[in-house]
């Protein structure tokens, strides 16, 4: 892909769709790059004061609603060169999805490339999404899940919640961001930044016990998590390694797992199993306090379990990716990096959430190329957005369209390392038109 080299005219706000006279383009792009050039000069690239100022190449549209273009902006450690794909999420044939590996969905055991995630959609654009468990080597003899970090819904229906803060991939969260954030899409049709929270029971013969965990591949101390079909093959081993602040602190050395079938135990354990839970079926994995609740329980208990996802926001979720906020409000977050440079994904959103920002850079050297977390907040704002979240980078940095009439995306930027890493889950932006 060719580096981004001239600029085009102000691209349309977020409450706009007006197209300019072809009359009033050369002036308007003459006053953008001069407004540019001048905030090159007002403020060092990379300060916390820089409002970065990109230039962007030709525009193309890789469906009505989608805009693709390529753009270069000025950093503290030199020039970056990145990718945006801009959705009008108003327009009734463009629709956002959690990509996913496989055919059933589930949220680990299977990693693919976002190429490959959005060719099997059918999406017309798409980027990576949510850190995931990439390795284990703390834990030797533990085989990695390849999960997400944080929540997940898809079409409405929660996936995962998130790991304990300490248990998280990526990098440590700034003061007024959680493990719990997500941007999400509500069933109104807008984007947001949100928070899932897991609620959640299991009553036993012994009492009510609070569901700690939701499908995720790490679980509180001394907490009891329920794993369903939308878990995967992987194995249930991790669950009960690291603790709530240190993800590499050794595994427990009691835990104890409960298959539950229609509201039944019908078997107990003291190994961690793996592979598919059917429909129907939900394994409860307990870890110190939480297994010696389960160890009381015997097959034919009866054992109901009820989980949720409960967004702080009013309207339900029909989409929602785990992320680390940025810019929340018009405002980055205070404490953001300024210093580590990195190749990113983001996504963001404009004031009202009716257009989404997904935006990833072209690779280089992993801590000595394209921006920090201040540097990326401030490229989203001055691009629209109100609301934005970091996505996994570096290796896993990946944003795809296909061109109409195409039969196979297209890997716009230029991923660190191989060529595409797989990954978990991705954004994908699907076209009915």
């Amino acid at each position: 892909m060719p580096r981004a080299t001239s600029c085009l005219p102000a691209r349309p706000s977020s409450g706009s769709r007006r197209h300019s006279r072809p009359g009033s383009r050369l002036r308007t792009a003459v006053v953008v790059t001069a407004a540019w050039s001048a905030l090159f000069v007002m403020a060092a690239p990379g300060s916390a004061d820089a409002v970065p100022g990109p230039l962007f190449a030709d525009a193309t549209h890789p469906a009505p609603g989608v805009r693709y273009e390529t753009f270069s902006v000025a950093a503290s450690h030199g020039t970056a060169h990145g990718h945006l794909l801009t959705v009008e999420l108003d327009d009734a044939r463009v629709k956002v999805e959690l990509l996913r590996p496989g055919t059933s969905g589930a949220v680990t055991g299977i990693r693919a490339p976002v190429s490959r995630l959005a060719d099997a959609r059918g999406a017309v654009a798409a980027v990576n999404g949510d850190f995931f468990d990439i390795t284990e080597d703390e834990h030797p003899g533990v085989r990695p899940t390849g999960s997400p970090v944080g929540p997940a819904v898809a079409d409405g229906r929660p996936l995962k919640a998130a790991v304990p803060d300490g248990q998280r991939y990526g990098i440590a969260l700034v003061p007024g961001a959680t493990d719990e954030d997500v941007l999400g899409i509500g069933a109104d049709g807008t984007a947001r930044l949100d928070r899932l929270r897991l609620r959640g029971t299991v009553v036993t013969p012994s009492g009510t016990w609070k569901l700690a965990g939701f499908n995720q591949y790490a679980l509180p101390v001394n907490g009891i998590g329920a794993y369903t079909s939308a878990w995967g093959p992987a194995s249930r081993e991790r669950a009960a390694c690291g603790t709530d602040d240190v993800r590499a602190a050794p595994c427990g050395t009691d835990p104890y797992e409960v298959t539950v079938h229609n509201g039944r135990v019908t078997s107990v354990s003291t190994t961690l199993g793996e592979g598919l839970v059917p429909r129907g079926t939900v394994v409860l994995v307990g870890r110190e306090a939480g297994a010696r609740v389960l160890r009381k329980l015997r097959p034919g208990d009866p054992v109901p379990v009820r989980h949720r996802l409960r967004a702080t926001g009013s309207i339900p979720l029909t989409f929602a990716i785990g992320g680390y906020p940025v810019l929340r409000d018009g405002a980055p977050l205070d404490g953001l990096n300024e210093t580590v440079a990195a190749t990113r994904t983001a996504a963001g959103f404009s004031r009202h959430g009716h257009r989404l920002y997904l935006l990833a850079l072209d690779g280089g050297a992993e801590h000595d190329d394209g921006l920090t977390l201040g540097e990326l907040a401030r490229l989203l704002r001055s691009l629209g957005a109100d609301g934005a979240v970091d996505l996994d980078g570096g290796g896993s940095s990946t944003l795809v369209t296909r061109l109409p009439g195409a039969a196979h995306s297209t890997v716009r930027n230029h991923p660190s390392g191989v060529p595409e890493r797989p990954v978990p889950n991705g954004i994908g932006v699907i076209s009915s038109a």
